[in-house]
């Protein structure tokens, strides 16, 4: 998907909302068990009853990988069933020597046809490049994340500044770094501030909003910018918002709580 088409669709439906596919089978609604495919009835469901609100989703590659090739087959049969006005991101947080990213990079922008895949930077630039390589595609590189141990290394010092920063400042040096996006957790809504400053154009994925405690009207605040330049991640507190038959229903109030929140930071 192209940046002018995302940009586009946010501005149509108001929403800057991407939902996690973090589908659990251990925790999906009881009377999903009975279908042939579980996780892709959830997904189905879940996708039916919030595509107009979100203008993206996010499939946990871990939750279908461990299911081996029906979770694989899971994955595939949800992809073909999300609108193509939706951007989709492959949350695999890659990154190994380049001709295995090579590899993966094909895996997930040629076989299963992900706009996006979220990518780990510890290996530096040429373990990132092979993604980089496609044209309309993204590499979400990972920066600054919600979980508590991002303090262990993120903010270690590095020539005077925090190895967030580093990593940042160093990948929009690369080629073709026009095609990065960052992962920015909510949960450090207020330093979105100083990363702007850094990176003012590009689009981040800010996950931590919802079961993890950060809030939309923060992260708007401090991260919007002239191209909104936000994609809000919810993950469990959507999915997992009624364990019952009315599940999908209930994820949908939850994504239109959010979307309400999203609204008063788009100019009319």
């Amino acid at each position: 998907m192209t940046r002018h088409r995302l940009i586009e669709n946010i501005r149509n439906k108001k929403s800057i909302l991407c939902i996690g596919l973090d589908t659990d089978v251990q925790k999906i609604p009881k009377h999903l068990l009975d279908y042939d495919d579980p996780v892709f009835e959830f997904n189905k469901q879940i996708i039916e009853a919030t595509h107009d609100l979100c203008v993206a989703v996010k499939p946990n590659i871990a939750f279908y990988e461990c299911l081996g090739i029906s979770g694989w087959n899971s994955l595939s049969k949800t992809m073909k069933i999300i609108p193509d006005t939706i951007f989709t991101i492959a949350d695999a947080k890659r990154g190994d020597i380049g001709n295995t990213s090579a590899m993966y990079a094909k895996t997930f922008f040629e076989i299963y046809d992900f706009d996006a895949v979220t990518v780990a930077p510890y290996m530096g630039f040429d373990s990132v490049e092979p993604f980089l390589r496609y044209e309309n595609k993204w590499t979400i590189l990972l920066a600054l994340t919600s979980n508590p141990g991002s303090a262990d290394f993120q903010f270690l010092d590095s020539a005077g500044q925090s190895l967030f920063e580093h990593v940042i400042r160093k990948s929009i040096e690369w080629k073709s770094s026009g095609n990065l996006m960052y992962v920015i957790g909510a949960t450090k809504a207020s330093m979105l501030n100083d990363i702007r400053k850094i990176i003012p154009d590009h689009f981040l994925l800010v996950p931590g909003v919802g079961a993890q405690g950060g809030t939309v009207a923060e992260v708007c605040r401090y991260g919007m910018n002239k191209d909104f330049g936000l994609l809000i991640n919810a993950s469990r507190s959507i999915l997992y918002a009624s364990s019952g038959k009315d599940f999908a229903l209930r994820a949908r109030e939850e994504a239109l709580k959010l979307v309400e929140e999203m609204k008063p930071f788009f100019q009319t």
